[in-house]
């Protein structure tokens, strides 16, 4: 008996489907093709440079940027008039004025609060607070610490030096009737400078 024919035992071999790949010899390949491959790098190009557009670069380090405008005999005038202390208003020449601001000490040795913040002339910040708080009332409230570390005396005035780990120091003094805090990121010179100014203002005429 003859087997039927057929192609049994065939395993392995595909099915010519009789398609045809087909794909452009790099030879050619025309300007059009080099164009269209090059424009996501020129968009890429064109976003880093937008980019490198708001940026600058100084040899020297950063450069100070623009300093607010703030009405400092305005401040401390409309204080004087409106707080129940007498309120100091220092002689800085060379240094700009650019904050200032009203708070208030809660709790035991309380009170209220001028804040009036300068820019030195090598562009460091300083502040001077003045308050009718307990000297470590006060200090608890700007710099977190309620007890002196060591003092300073410059002339006849000795200011208390609060001064918590990671933060600028602050000194306090005391007026009598008022108490005042300086404080910021300024060298020893800066310091003295607005201690000694402040010490020698007069109080403002309450108007």
């Amino acid at each position: 008996m003859r087997a039927s024919g057929g192609v049994c035992g065939r395993r392995g071999r595909g099915v010519d489907t009789g398609a045809v790949s087909y794909q452009k010899p790099r030879t050619q390949h025309d300007y059009r093709d080099l164009v269209w491959s090059l424009i996501p790098l020129v968009l890429i190009c064109v976003v880093f440079a937008a980019v490198a557009s708001q940026c600058s670069f100084s040899a020297h380090g950063p450069t100070r940027g623009n300093i607010p405008s703030f009405d400092l005999d305005a401040a401390l005038q409309a204080d004087a008039h409106t707080l129940s202390f007498p309120v100091r208003k220092p002689d800085l020449p060379g240094w700009t004025p650019n904050s200032g601001s009203r708070d208030t000490v809660t709790g035991t040795g309380g009170g209220d609060v001028s804040t009036v913040g300068f820019i030195t002339p090598q562009g460091t910040y300083m502040q001077l607070t003045q308050s009718n708080a307990t000297p470590d009332a006060l200090a608890g409230h700007i710099e977190g610490a309620r007890h002196a570390g060591g003092t300073q005396q410059l002339g006849d005035r000795t200011w208390s030096v609060y001064h918590q780990p990671g933060s600028e120091p602050a000194w306090v003094t005391d007026f009598g009737t008022v108490r005042v805090l300086i404080k910021g990121a300024g060298d020893s010179a800066a310091f003295d400078a607005m201690a000694n100014a402040v010490d020698a203002a007069q109080p403002l005429v309450a108007k």
